[in-house]
């Protein structure tokens, strides 16, 4: 499998080789046609996505572009609280529930200009086992739809490594990013406790989640988390060091 990786789309965007239009519309086309056997979406928001789209093809048409993951067309994992669109931990009991607000990484990725495609299977609220008896049927590896995706962010891992997406929020757990990612062939980050928001997010374990990306390649991951990591909230912890640098260690005072 080929498919444009969003530091490729990102560039091409600018170079308007490609509109956030026709990017969007090719990833919709290629849910249409494979998701009925993937799973990846329990659902899809082509208004939003086609909306989405288009006011980031007039900032690039105007020169207001917000920055690299604009018009980039992105997924979010179904634990992740999105305002006006039902969020329902893959379970019978949230299925109808619908969020007032925004996750803050919701939040924060659509002010990149990023593109919502829609809501990403999971396991029921990021258990990590199969799901095969819940309102939507499992995610399925896209290398081999008889094969497990590992969860419990399936779905991301899935759309990711089908090209349905360009890149998608996880959460991690004990392996729910780095699972995924590792059976679908693709990239998956688990970052340092607290360096991203969690507000907004259905916990599975407040003190051991881990919200993260997965994605086709190091650098796409990290183009998605330099847009997320917010400002200190109460699910943050603040770092010893800037990102990017390394800490070696302190030095002894007498």
């Amino acid at each position: 499998m080929n498919f444009p990786t969003i530091a490729d789309a990102s560039r091409d965007l600018a170079a308007r080789k490609v509109s956030p239009v026709e990017l969007t519309q090719g990833c919709l086309d290629r849910i249409a046609a494979l998701d009925g056997t993937l799973n990846a979406f329990i659902k899809v928001t082509p208004d939003r996505a086609m909306a989405d789209a288009r006011a980031a093809e007039q900032r690039q048409m105007s020169g207001t572009a917000r920055g690299a993951l604009d018009g980039i067309p992105i997924g979010h994992k179904d634990i992740y609280g999105t305002a006006g669109i039902a969020t329902t931990a893959h379970s019978k009991l949230l299925q109808n529930w619908v969020p007032d607000t925004d996750a803050t990484t919701v939040r924060m990725l659509h002010e990149a200009g990023t593109v919502m495609l829609g809501k990403l299977a999971t396991h029921e609220f990021a258990f990590g086992g199969p799901s095969f008896d819940l309102p939507w049927p499992p995610a399925r590896n896209p290398w081999d739809p008889d094969h497990f995706t590992s969860g419990s962010s399936s779905g991301t891992g899935a759309a990711v490594a089908a090209g349905l997406i360009l890149g998608g929020t996880g959460s991690d757990t004990g392996g729910s990013i780095r699972g995924p990612a590792a059976l679908c062939g693709i990239v998956g980050i688990k970052p340092t406790y607290g360096l991203c928001s969690r507000a907004g997010i259905l916990p599975l374990a407040f003190s051991l989640d881990h919200a993260g990306p997965l994605a086709w390649t190091v650098e796409d991951c990290a183009m998605l988390l330099q847009n997320w990591v917010p400002d200190m909230d109460a699910t943050t912890v603040r770092m010893l060091h800037e990102a990017g640098t390394v800490m070696l260690g302190k030095l002894a005072t007498h």
